[in-house]
This record gives C-alpha cells, structure tokens and sequence, in this order.
C-alpha cells in the first residue's frame, strides 16, 4: 500500500479498467478518486457478480432444458448469457484490487484477468450484433439464404465469433503486465507496459463499439420500417426484446467509452485537457461509467424474464417441478405415518 506522501500526490491514470496508476505528477492530486473507488467499486461488483451469476445460470439452464438450440435465435442468446458469465469471472480479481489498491495476483493473473475481461467484452459486442443482423434478415428478408437452420451453422457462425473475440482480446494480453508504474511506486499495478499500446486497445475498443453501433442502427431503423407495414406478421415481442437487450447494452457502454476516449486524449497531453480539475473530473466520469458499463452482465436475463413470455413460461415449469420433487419426500413420510388410517412414529 502506499504511504500517506506518497497517496498525496500521485496522479492516478484511469484511462484503462485495470490501470490503478501508470503515469505520475506532483501537481494533481487525485487521492479521493482513489477513496472513491476503493469504497464504490468492491461493493457494486458484488452485487454485479451475485445476479449475473443467478441470473444468467437461470437462462443457461432455460435454453438447454426447454429450447431448442438449433434455431440461430437461442444459438445467439446461448452464447451471449455465456459472454456474460465469462466476463463476470473477472470481476471478483477487479473488486479485489480496487479495495486493496495494489494488485496481488502476479503477472500471468494480470494477463489471464485482462483476456477474460475482453473476451468477455468483444464476444457480447459481437453476438449482439450478430443477434440483431439476424433479426434483420429475419423481418426484412425472410426468404435469404441466410436463415437456414441447418445446425452446423449455428456452430459455426458462434465458432467464428468467439475465435474472432479471441483474437481482438489478445493484444490486450500481450501488452499489459503487473508491474509498478515506471519503476517511480513500490505498488504493483495491472496496467499496460506502454502508453502506445495503450492508447491501441482503447481506441480499439472504440472502434468495435462505433462500428456495432452503426450496424444495430441501420439494422433496427430497417426493422421498424418493416414493422409499420400494416401487412406485417412479424413476432413483435421477440424484435423488443432483441431491441431492448441493445438498447441497455449501448446505454451502458456508450458513456464508457467516450470516457476513456478523453482521457487517451490527456495521456497524449493535449493543452485542452490536461488540466488538474478536468481530469479528475473525467476519472470519476470514468469511474461512474465503468460500473454502468460492468453491470450489463447482469441485466440482460432480467429482459428475458420481463420481456420474454416463453421465458417466463419456462422458467414458471422449471420451479414447479423443482417445488413438486421437494414435495415428493414429505408426501411419502405423509403415506407412512397415516398408513391405514392409524398414525405410525417415524422416530
């Protein structure tokens, strides 16, 4: 832990999720952005953690009981309560170091933590696009090819996506590292080992983001259109639900990056933005954002509980079978003890 000297006058770099201190300067102080955090951080994880965990196991459990994963549609939402579960491993190692302010896990935990963070990250951008092209094709041309049901493409297109999600989470791996910050603080942080590298993943980030953003949206502006057609027959209740799990994804994740867009900016040193108060404003805007951004995890089967009525219809059956065999014992002990009308002592 750092000392009381030290805490003073540290600048705190915040551009990156798993940065708690890259670059430093004695003329902004930023300790209550780090009381903040380590107070806010551990608290909203746990609570993160414990539905998503509940709740995403619930709609595993849903589709693999009473759906039929071949159709492209729970194929899709499959995959996704899978990304969510996946990114939420991490956030224990994040609640952990955010409390205790130095991280303890050493340096393969730093870049094992950082890939499940973006793996996590990149394959719910990238199944919610898919998901939503889908729905597209779906309302606006139901004739494509495209929606052909066979079952390997289903494996394959979700093969591809999670290669693909790999494949944009590793830069990520190979340039951070737990090390101190330039060798100037005896604390260790997992951070990037360059300010380049950096500045690649966040605007890396940021482009996945812009680039989904642009595909939902022409794709969802086509589907209304579609739907304001008297002759539709389109399943409504299936497209809002799609709409709303994006609607939720993009509210989430559209103040976090543009966050840490303006603080690549201060790490660039732009006159603008370099400023003491300007940054520590961006850090709690960063800090806010980043918890909004993190909780998606766990919000998405609360819409497919709310929005979804064959979700709900499932998810009603599978506690009633659950009830009924905790039954079943007492029911049992009942025959026994009123066995031919006389009361029998099971003890």
């Amino acid at each position: 832990m750092m000392d009381d000297d030290t805490a003073s006058t540290t600048t705190i770099d915040y551009s990156d999720y798993s940065t708690y201190g890259d670059y430093f300067d004695d003329t902004c102080n930023k300790t209550n952005v780090v009381q903040f955090g380590a107070i806010v951080t551990p608290v909203f994880f746990t609570v993160v953690i414990a539905f998503s965990v509940v709740g995403n196991a619930l709609v595993l459990w849903v589709l693999i009981k009473y759906e039929n994963l071949k159709s492209l549609t729970n194929a899709f939402l499959f995959n996704l309560a899978v990304s969510d579960l996946v990114f939420t491993v991490g956030l224990p190692f994040w609640a952990y170091y955010h409390a205790s302010g130095e991280w303890t896990f050493g340096d393969v935990g730093c870049k094992a933590v950082s890939f499940i963070f973006f793996v996590g990250f990149y394959s719910s951008t990238i199944f919610l696009t898919t998901m939503t092209v889908h729905r597209y094709m779906a309302v606006v041309h139901p004739l494509s090819v495209v929606l052909n049901r066979k079952p390997y493409h289903c494996v394959m297109i979700s093969v591809a996506i999670w290669m693909l999600s790999f494949g944009a989470a590793t830069p990520h791996v190979i340039f951070t590292a737990a090390s101190n910050a330039n060798g100037t603080s005896p604390v260790i942080y997992c951070s990037y080992n360059d300010l380049k590298w950096k500045l690649v993943g966040i605007y890396q980030q940021n482009i996945f983001f812009l680039v989904s953003f642009t595909i939902i949206t022409l794709c969802y502006v086509q589907i209304l259109g579609r739907l304001l057609r008297p002759t539709s027959h389109t399943r409504r209740k299936t497209v809002r639900l799609i709409l709303c799990i994006v609607v939720v994804f993009f509210l989430g994740w559209a103040p976090y990056n543009l966050s840490i867009f303006l603080d690549s900016l201060i790490s660039w040193e732009f006159e603008k933005l370099s400023e003491c108060e300007v940054s520590i404003t961006i850090d709690y805007v960063f800090y806010v954002s980043r918890l909004v951004a993190f909780s998606h995890c766990c919000l998405n089967p609360v819409f497919y509980v709310f929005m979804g009525i064959k979700f709900r219809s499932h998810l009603k059956k599978m506690l009633w079978s659950i009830c009924k065999r905790m039954e079943q014992p007492q029911n049992r002990n009942s025959r026994l003890i009123y066995s031919n009308g006389e009361e029998i002592s099971m003890y």
